[in-house]
């Protein structure tokens, strides 16, 4: 009776503790998500037009992005989104990025990554926890600078636009084909074991005190958008 009582207290702490790490791990990501929306922001010359944070339906964020290799290439990184609900910002979901590429590519370099999701369709294909970019939902770069240019189509047909920055030397880079997926332990460390994206995303669940600092990033960036127009 012991050694099973042993047992249970064992598993159990072990499982406290990997929550907890799990949840650091979880705030530490919203952070450093939070930090790169406030860089690009600060040099709206060369980041995310207002027009494009005005009308996004969700943003994610995936800081310091692993994207490598000669000439096959392979992404992998770990973020995190929100989407707009009739309340404001839902609560963060974490998901993991990960596929390859094919092109001249040298070297490995890690890159902030900013996905905006500007239609239903792409909110859709977010909320179902697994799809691939270029094959189930069509993505684009984005165009860079204060003002979209009216004669670019990125208001029309594309449902994710993608921006990179790059700390490194890098040729050719691409995310069709990369896979996005919910991030299981983070959600469960985060929100528990069945709460799904999709609840997380379209917001029936509270956010937690540790992802103030980036809804509060995603806040400020289209308070500036609206400001500006």
């Amino acid at each position: 009776m012991k050694k099973i009582i042993l047992i249970a207290a064992f598993v159990s702490l072990t499982s406290l503790g990997w929550a907890e790490s799990h949840r650091e791990k979880s705030a530490e990501r919203m952070d450093n998500a939070a930090n790169v929306l406030h860089e690009i922001m600060g040099a709206p010359d060369k980041g995310i037009p207002e027009e494009v944070l005005e009308h996004a339906k969700c943003i994610a964020v995936v800081p310091h992005m692993l994207k490598g290799g000669f000439v096959f290439g392979a992404e992998n990184g770990r973020g995190v989104a929100t989407c707009r609900t009739a309340e404001g910002w839902s609560a963060p979901a974490f998901f993991a990025i990960t596929g390859g590429s094919w092109g001249l590519q040298i070297g490995i370099e890690g890159i902030d990554l900013v996905m905006i999701i500007q239609n239903d369709r792409g909110m859709q294909r977010l909320l179902s926890s697994k799809f691939e970019l270029g094959a189930d939902a069509s993505a684009a770069a984005g165009p860079v600078g204060r003002h979209a240019s009216a004669d670019t189509d990125w208001k029309l047909n594309t449902e994710i636009l993608t921006y990179s920055r790059a700390k490194g030397l890098f040729a050719g880079l691409t995310l069709n084909g990369a896979s996005i997926r919910r991030d299981d332990d983070s959600m469960q460390a985060v929100y528990g074991r069945h709460v799904s994206t999709r609840a997380v995303l379209s917001g029936r669940v509270s956010p937690t005190e540790a992802s103030e600092h980036f809804l509060n990033a995603v806040r400020h960036a289209k308070a500036q958008a609206v400001a500006a127009n």
